[in-house]
């Protein structure tokens, strides 16, 4: 008993140590901002050069064009780092996404860089030197023009700049599997260590964070950083159509010292408005978020510093006593019952429970320009966890019974499942009304976004990724149906619900609408959910969803994939179905006219005639017809031949004298879709 006492008057003095440290470490001011995405209605960003908003929140810094273009943009305040009293520098870190797009694969732009610039005046931040660097700067470069004057390695490198296109020293993102020019979205960390004085750049196509850095260099940018700063990006192109945007950016700088009030950049066409000294650096839905702590003088701060003695022991005996407030009640709330999050069916299966205030912060309180996208579930937002630097969906309940059905299906299924193309779930919530699920994000979106994307909005889906696509979505549902304890019908499978991690690797989601089976018990469902263009014959009629049924929507997924066409589209005065339409082509013995024109015939054709055929195979009407997934896959992997399919497509006529009421089409008895008992005939004219 002793020593348990001990132990708790060793914690409480630990806490009261920490509070006292926090109060102390108030005197120091933080900077921060997080911009998820950017707005004409953001007032702490400056747009300089030929850059410019671009649709869904990205920062484009160049133009197409064939002639050179050069684009910056910057926090529009500037940043002090340096704290000359004390001659002391802050640590910062930063994470953005990028990507560059070059439309002509011969050739290169200059590619774009991250800045930090001392420059305080208009005139010295034009944009002369390469990638549009101001006059005097240090910059993390993403370089893809090989340039011998500035001692480039290749034309695909970070680089470590002072004042000069000459680096430092640079490093290989090949090395790391990242390719600058490849168009896909690219994370990118910086982090500046005061007390080191090193600098680490770290890259991933998705998070989480590398451990290896790309590029790490030793450099005491307090030697040349002296003034506030303003900080940002630049891009030029030196007459080649490459595009360079910026999607997103956070910064955080620890411990940085008293700010002072400086008159923000004021060249942009943009509004600009002082911050405040409460710290709100935007407005609602600014689509950013910005936080500094008020300005002082150095009489101000010398009056300050005389009374800090006192305000630490005042503060400390306060702290002493809100510690054993919050220790009461965290016992208290422990011992009867546990946390609110708790369900009826208990979720020790999942990986974290959040606090709800961290989702709602990172979110901007579930802001509208955070969404990215809406399932069975709800709504999905965008997270940005300053804290971490780190990036997360958050899906969000439609707060009804259903929605909290949903909820529980999808957290107790998704929770047990483990496989390299399911979305990893990293935690859920259950708080204040609401129903969240944490998943990893997915810097590609889905794959629909993609597939169906304009060309001049980003490069098109390769051959290469759309077989690696077929193949990825194949093993993940061979698993959901033989692999796992308890067999899993997704039941809403469509290009949608498919998302793309930054190697266009796909990540089956949305599980609200899924259905737990036991291997040796019929799969029946009699709630007929999902898609139109997507569900099986069988299953839009009698509401009878079985694994059948997600191959007939992999067999459409897989057309779309192969045919750049949607289930459903409007031709003229008529709608037209991609499976009647393909079959009709692969009758005429022309199946190979359904690949997507936009390819331009690259791709293998031999291996596009398998797919679009093992689409037509999955999509039988006929059930019986109809391969298992882990045919499929074989089929994919060259591992068994593809599936003869008939030339002309069966119809499916659905016997009237079939005695099923409406009572028994809804109920729950497995004998009602007893495999014994026909529910269609199948016909071949």
């Amino acid at each position: 008993m002793g020593t348990c006492m001990c132990m708790v008057v060793f914690f409480i003095f630990m806490l009261f140590l920490g509070a006292l440290c926090e109060v102390a470490a108030t005197q120091n001011n933080v900077v921060g901002f997080d911009f998820p995405s950017f707005t004409l209605d953001n007032n702490n960003i400056t747009l300089l050069g030929d850059s410019f908003l671009w649709s869904n929140g990205v920062v484009r810094l160049t133009n197409v064009a064939s002639t050179s273009s050069t684009g910056a943009v910057i926090y529009a305040y500037p940043i002090p780092l340096f704290h000359p009293p004390t001659a002391t520098f802050a640590s910062f870190s930063t994470t953005f996404t990028f990507s560059i797009n070059n439309l002509n694969p011969a050739s290169s732009g200059d590619g774009l860089a991250f800045f930090l610039s001392p420059n305080t005046t208009s005139t010295n931040l034009s944009l002369s030197a390469p990638l549009g660097l101001p006059s005097s700067f240090v910059a993390v470069e993403f370089d893809t023009h090989l340039d011998p004057r500035f001692g480039d390695p290749n034309e695909n490198h970070v680089g470590f700049d002072v004042d000069s296109m000459k680096s430092l020293k640079t490093g290989d993102p090949i090395l790391h599997g990242i390719d600058l020019k490849s168009g896909n979205t690219i994370i990118a960390w910086i982090d500046y260590d005061a007390g080191r004085t090193s600098l680490a750049v770290f890259l991933s196509y998705s998070l989480p964070k590398p451990v290896d850095p790309v590029l790490s260099v030793k450099f005491n940018l307090s030697q040349h950083l002296r003034n506030p700063v303003y900080i940002g990006f630049s891009a030029s192109t030196q007459g080649i159509t490459e595009i360079h945007q910026i999607q997103s950016w956070t910064f955080h700088s620890a411990c940085a010292p008293a700010r002072t009030r400086l008159h923000p950049h004021n060249v942009s066409v943009m509004g600009t408005v002082p911050i405040s000294g409460s710290g709100s650096g935007s407005g609602s839905g600014s689509g950013g978020s910005a936080s500094v702590s008020s300005p002082s003088t150095n009489s101000t701060s010398k009056k300050h510093g005389k009374r800090v003695g006192v305000g630490v022991v005042v503060a400390g005996s306060v702290s002493f006593f809100v510690v054993f407030s919050v220790l009461g009640y965290v016992f208290v709330r422990r011992s009867r019952g546990g946390r609110e999050e708790k369900f009826e069916n208990g979720f020790v299966a999942c990986p974290r429970a959040f606090d709800y205030k961290e989702l709602k912060s990172a979110t901007r309180e579930f802001h509208p320009s955070r969404i990215v996208g809406h399932g069975s579930f709800g709504t999905v937002y965008k997270a940005f966890f300053i804290s971490s630097g780190t990036i997360a969906a958050v899906k969000r309940s439609r707060h009804s019974h259903e929605g909290k059905t949903e909820f529980q299906a999808e957290l107790s299924i998704i929770a047990g499942l483990r496989h390299k193309n399911l979305v990893q779930l990293q935690g859920w919530c259950v708080e204040k009304g609401e129903l969240l699920l944490v998943y990893e994000f997915m810097p590609n979106g889905s794959l629909d976004k993609m597939l169906y994307k304009e060309p001049e909005v980003g490069r098109l889906l390769s051959w290469s990724h759309r077989v690696n696509i077929a193949v990825g979505l194949a093993s993940v549902l061979v698993y959901l149906h033989q692999e796992c304890e308890r067999r899993v019908v997704h039941r809403d499978i469509k290009t949608g619900n498919i998302l793309l991690d930054g190697n266009m690797n796909p990540r089956l989601g949305d599980f609200g609408l899924a259905k737990l089976m036991d291997h040796d018990k019929s799969p029946v469902s009699t709630l007929t959910a999902g898609t139109m263009g997507y569900l099986a014959p069988e299953y839009l009629q009698y509401g009878k969803a079985t694994d059948k049924s997600d191959v007939f929507s992999y067999g459409v997924v897989v057309l779309e994939v192969a045919c750049g066409r949607r289930p459903i589209e409007r031709e003229g005065s008529k709608m037209v179905n991609l499976i009647e339409w393909v079959w009709g082509l692969h009758s005429e013995g022309k199946v190979i006219e359904a690949a997507d024109k936009r390819l331009n015939g690259e791709f293998e054709e031999e291996e596009m005639r398998i797919l679009l055929l093992l689409g037509l195979s999955c999509a039988n009407p006929d059930t019986a017809g109809r391969p298992s997934m882990r045919r499929v896959l074989q089929i994919l992997n060259h591992e068994a031949p593809p599936l003869t399919v008939p030339k002309v497509k069966p119809t499916l006529t659905f016997s009237s004298a079939l005695p099923l009421t409406i009572e028994d089409i809804v109920s729950d008895t497995e004998e009602v879709f007893s495999t014994s008992r026909s529910v269609c005939e199948i016909n071949f004219d």
